[in-house]
């Protein structure tokens, strides 16, 4: 067995990872400047319960966090371990941090 390059390394890895087009990011790029639009507005709309404000913040922040990561961390052409021990990890901070605001009754309000 020879030993490989770096060079051939990366072409290897290039060749069985087909990534998007400069074009997709661009269109990733202008729907997270549109999802975060829509969240100050949601901050400026003025009278809104909070329980559907903060359900909607929460959604819009899991679809821009998604976008993130799948595209420009590249963690959608990576192992699927490292997507489950990643998501793992946020969905319990997602988890600890709703626990701790309960305990603080911030959704009763």
């Amino acid at each position: 067995m020879t030993a490989r390059t770096e060079p051939e390394i990366i072409d290897d890895y290039e060749e069985t990872h087909k990534h998007p087009s400069d074009l997709t990011y661009v269109w990733i790029a202008l729907t997270l400047a549109a999802l975060t639009a829509i969240e100050v507005g949601l901050y400026y709309a003025g009278d809104i319960d909070f329980l559907i404000y903060t359900a909607a913040l929460g959604t819009l922040m899991i679809l821009k966090f998604g976008l993130v990561t799948f595209f420009f961390m590249h963690l959608r052409f990576d192992n699927r371990l490292f997507r489950r021990i990643f998501f793992t990890g946020v969905v319990l901070a997602v988890a600890v941090y709703v626990a701790v605001l309960m305990m603080f009754h911030v959704f009763l309000r």
